[in-house]
């Protein structure tokens, strides 16, 4: 092998760098590992929020400090959690959302709510359509416009050619025209909304959110690993935006209320400034001083200015709206100080209504501090706004004569009357455009506004701050808050146990592999060994480089590349074995073992058709399915380079200085060799078996069914867990009364634990359906749940007792998008591999075997999940995962075929005079070693996954194992037999 030092270099610079990006994951953990420390010293009672409450501040506490100093660079605890793996919900617990922002709800907005009989006779047809489509809702109206509308145009003054849209629709405009026009408005709004959204989200205060559109759907997807709050989460997130202009008070108005309210917090803290603890533990000790708090009895005497700084102004050319800043981290304190009754009281009559208002984002203080400015709004007795945010008609980010950004913002005629009066009643002084309770602006006003048309301006502002500006006032006109079509959430506990369960697995698929190649191929298995922990290594290392999220799926995706990475080795070995059998030497046997001619070939067309199929998985799948497919695809590309170079320099360096490698030991000596198995012969039993299971699946299919999951089929599902051992039957049917009908009721996992599955109130639409599902179903098991509050039984928070794990909710609007993006997921696989077959055999047999062989090993674990889902003990339902799983099958597959089929390729060429069903049974033969090698290896990593993984996965993993023995059956028997049989067809045409 040539540029063995280039390769080493590599391998050496590579295995580093992941080391180097792992460091930051194990060093965030520590910290976190800190905080846990921190919040079970102060929590009372081990109460869950409160545990939460102290994690967050601890975290917060020590975000900007640095952890690690590399003499070169120095790392804060926020640098390295922006550096480090990330875990999914699965894993960590949160909470993964898809809202939809109503089309129908803008198009009504933009119509000015129009009466027109065609325009809500098309709504109306599109709402029925989109049940069973996966058009955008837009194009389903524009479909239901043309068919009923005749003459009438989109255009008409009584639909879109309304005053409002005056700049933007002619009137009597052709539709076509219209509709793109439209669609701009669309985009605007959903653009809109996700702005809004990902504003309120990075407020929230969980690490490493996620937030994208979903194309032109109108659908935009939120996970927020870690969060706990579920409940404020959905209310975040759902609520629709609130923009308000209010007048406010300058800094001069209220500083003596400030001094004032100094001196009576510094009052009302008295009592409270020393404090006295003592603590079990020199770490408890250690976070507390990081933390700022005092540890002995030394008496610190704290004030409101402690933790809030006053904007003086001891000049009229100081005079400012912004009245004070604080620390982010002390704002909980200030607003909690501010409201107190004995500082309210304090407030002058002018001031008696004020609220103090944070500013929307934060700027850096001396030391690298997060500051944040206070407002102090001018409200009222019903804590009404001065103007509400829906008179805004347009808003966007412009430039002014000097090349300065701006804001330019229109008002409707109500909007321009009201806004004339406020600003001409605050000449000179400011106004404040506020969103959900946050500042983003409070520009002075100069002079009173009364065409409607406002450009906001401020010295210093950036272009960035003024799109965030044109974005909230966009935020004003939007028609409807998000609605939640699809939720997941899982509770801080059961990730936990998943990510025990996981590395358990883990832990063990790896042993059992590392111990069954030393068993197998001695001392040339213990090279194996090493290039398989490298490829961990490199697997990893790639995930923490590229901050991709690691999900349950995905552990399965590793550990399930590591029992496949080992098919490479065994190829190449077998080939060297084949080699030392006929005498060639070691050396040679190496050799030709690891070239193109040899085991390479081969290893690289069984690659990239599993690459083809985890390409595919991740362009339709979603969430976790992604997580899989990723690690899916990395895998293969670090286990093809540990496989053929790794392996080979350690090969290569024992054969040079005369290591005796047999490549098997006294064990596994002979195992495999001198087979001769006449394949073809036995191929029309294997046809009728394979029949007879086909047509009895089918026929299972048809009568039984199959167990579709709700991201199929549509509802909700709970996983709860009890005190006490539980009878499904027993609480499907106590649980009838309060539903209207019988859930699905399954023990999940262990016998206090049931996963609750309905389809109760799930076409119901508005933000109080699912908490009122929730509600009933609380009520429906209220007598198995002890003292187990509502609250404590709602998902999030840590879980002492009884209460929601996980919770999951689909609409069938979308689970019906998400049953045939699934549908393309196979069929498009199936489609590309026959295609690339094609391409590398050359004839149209081979595609055929293979794409026939891959619709039987699918018939097969679809029929013996039809027939066996009702009395597993583990849940076997039809939905992403068990997709996933599928097109795992359709890569294994193909990844054993195809080795065959390039043996028989191989065996062709040389042996030109045998008949061609001799080439095919010895070609069958000789790789029967590999074939049994590489499934006995991967069956034996996947089911330690089965019995030690997590419950959620069990179904995952049942449809994997039942997959790769099918496969290996059917690479014997159904694909390598069609094969010959469809050739031996081509021959006849072709004669």
């Amino acid at each position: 092998m040539q540029n063995k030092g280039l390769i080493k270099l590599f391998a050496i610079l590579f295995g580093l760098v992941s080391l180097y990006q792992l460091s930051f994951t194990f060093l965030a953990n520590k910290v976190e590992d800190d905080a846990v420390i921190y919040a079970d010293s102060k929590a009372i009672d081990d109460d869950a929020r409160q545990k939460a409450t102290f994690e967050r501040k601890y975290l917060d506490s020590v975000a900007n400090k640095d952890i690690i100093d590399l003499k070169f660079a120095q790392y804060t605890y926020n640098d390295v959690k922006d550096k480090e793996m990330n875990l999914g919900l699965d894993l960590k617990g949160g909470i993964n959302a898809i809202l939809q922002v109503s089309v129908k709800e803008v198009l009504k907005s933009l119509s000015n709510e129009s009466k027109n009989e065609a325009f809500n006779n098309a709504l109306d047809a599109a709402d029925v359509r989109q049940k069973d489509s996966n058009l955008n809702y837009i194009d389903l109206f524009f479909e239901e416009f043309e068919k009923i509308a005749g003459t009438t145009k989109l255009s008409d003054p009584s639909i879109f050619g309304t005053k409002a849209l005056s700049e933007k629709i002619s009137f009597d405009e052709e539709n076509s025209t219209v509709k793109e026009t439209l669609q701009e408005e669309i985009n605007s709004s959903i653009g809109t909304a996700f702005e809004v959204l990902r504003s309120r989200i990075d407020k929230f205060g969980v690490t490493q959110p996620n937030i994208q559109r979903i194309g032109n759907s109108g659908r935009i997807q939120i996970e927020l690993p870690g969060a706990r709050d579920i409940d404020r989460v959905i209310k975040l997130i759902t609520s629709k935006a609130e923009l308000q202009f209010w007048e406010v008070h300058t800094n001069a108005e209220v500083q003596n209320f400030f001094f004032e309210a100094n001196a009576k917090v510094a009052e009302l803290l008295k009592d409270d400034s020393v404090v006295e603890k003592e603590k079990d533990s020199i770490k408890i000790d250690d976070i507390d001083a990081l933390l700022g708090e005092e540890t002995d009895s030394t008496k610190v005497q704290k004030n409101l200015f402690t933790y809030l700084f006053p904007n003086v102004a001891q000049s009229q050319e100081q005079l400012s709206s912004l009245v004070a800043q604080a620390r982010v981290l002390d704002t909980a304190t200030v607003n909690n100080l501010l409201k107190k009754k004995e500082v309210r009281a304090l407030l002058p009559k002018e001031l008696k209504y004020v609220k103090f208002l944070w500013d929307y984002k934060s700027t850096k203080g001396s030391n690298d501090t997060a500051l944040i400015g206070l407002y102090a709004i001018k409200s009222n007795r019903n804590d009404e706004p001065t103007i509400e945010g829906d008179v805004i008609l347009d808003a966007r980010q412009d430039f002014d004569q000097l090349s300065k950004p701006v804001v330019s913002m229109t008002m409707n005629s109500s909007g321009t009357k009201q806004w004339a009066k406020m600003t001409a009643d605050n000449v000179g002084n400011f106004v404040a455009v506020v969103l959900d309770d946050y500042v983003y602006t409070a520009p002075s006003v100069n002079q009173a506004i009364t065409g409607g048309n406002t450009q906001i301006s401020g010295g210093t502002m950036t272009i960035e701050e003024a799109e965030d500006i044109s974005t909230v006032l966009k935020a004003g006109k939007l028609p409807a808050a998000a609605s939640i079509i699809q939720i997941e959430v899982v509770g801080p506990s059961l990730g936990q146990e998943a990510i025990d369960a996981s590395f358990l697995s883990f832990g063990l698929a790896i042993l059992l592999v590392l111990l069954w190649m030393v068993l197998y191929y001695g001392k040339a298995g213990l090279y194996a060994d090493i290039a398989l922990i490298v490829n961990i290594l490199f697997i990893f290392g790639i995930l923490a480089s590229f901050n991709a999220v690691l999900t349950l799926p995905g552990i399965a995706g590793i550990i399930l590349t590591i029992g496949m990475s080992v098919d490479a080795n065994v190829i190449i070995f077998e080939r060297i074995k084949e080699g030392l059998f006929k005498k060639k030497g070691l050396k040679q046997s190496a050799e030709e073992g690891f070239s193109i001619k040899g085991a390479l070939s081969a290893i690289i067309d069984a690659n990239i058709t599993t690459l083809l199929t985890g390409i595919i998985l991740y362009v339709f799948g979603t969430g976790p399915i992604k997580g899989f497919a990723l690690t899916l695809m990395i895998g293969i590309a670090t286990s093809l380079f540990t496989a053929v170079f790794i392996t080979r320099l350690l090969i290569d360096n024992a054969v040079n200085k005369g290591a005796n490698l047999t490549f098997n030991t006294s064990i596994s000596k002979g195992w495999f060799q001198n087979i001769n198995v006449e394949f073809l012969k036995k191929r029309k039993i294997a046809y009728f078996v394979s029949g007879a299971i086909i047509i009895g699946g089918l026929i299972s299919i048809f009568t039984l069914g199959l167990k579709q999951g709700v991201d199929f089929k549509g509802g909700r599902s709970y996983v709860v867990r009890f005190d006490q051992n539980m009878s499904a039957t027993e609480v499907a049917g106590t649980l009838k009364e309060a539903f209207g009908s019988a859930p699905e009721v399954k023990t999940y996992g262990t016998d206090n634990q049931l996963k609750i599955t309905t389809a109760y109130r799930i076409d119901d639409e508005g933000p109080s359906v699912d908490e009122n599902v929730q509600s009933t179903l609380f009520t429906g098991l209220k007598s198995y749940l002890g003292d187990t509050t509502y609250e404590n039984f709602k998902p999030g928070f840590e879980k002492q007792g009884a209460g929601v794990m996980s919770y999951m909710k689909v609409s069938p609007t979308i689970a019906d998008d998400i049953k045939t993006s699934a549908l393309y997921a196979v069929f498009g696989s199936l489609f590309v591999v026959f295609f690339y077959i094609l391409l590398r055999f050359r004839k149209i047999s081979f595609s055929m075997g293979a794409v026939i062989a891959v619709f039987h090993d699918v018939l097969i674990v679809l029929a013996i999940f039809s027939i066996t889902y009702s009395f597993m003990p583990f849940d076997m339902e039809i939905g992403q995962s068990f997709i996933a799983a599928i097109l795992t099958v359709v890569g294994y597959s193909l990844n054993d075929t195809v080795v065959i089929f390039d043996r028989i390729r191989e065996f062709a060429g040389i042996h030109t005079k045998w008949k061609y069903s001799e080439v095919v049974d010895k070609a069958l033969s000789s790789t029967l070693g590999r074939t049994i090698n590489t499934s006995f290896t991967t069956l034996l990593v996947m089911s330690a996954i089965f019995l030690f993984g997590g419950d959620s996965i069990k179904g995952f993993m049942f449809a994997l194992i039942i997959g790769v023995a099918v496969g290996t059956y059917s690479s014997l028997f159904v694909a390598t037999p069609i094969m010959y049989d469809t050739s031996k067809k081509e021959e006849k045409s072709e004669e």
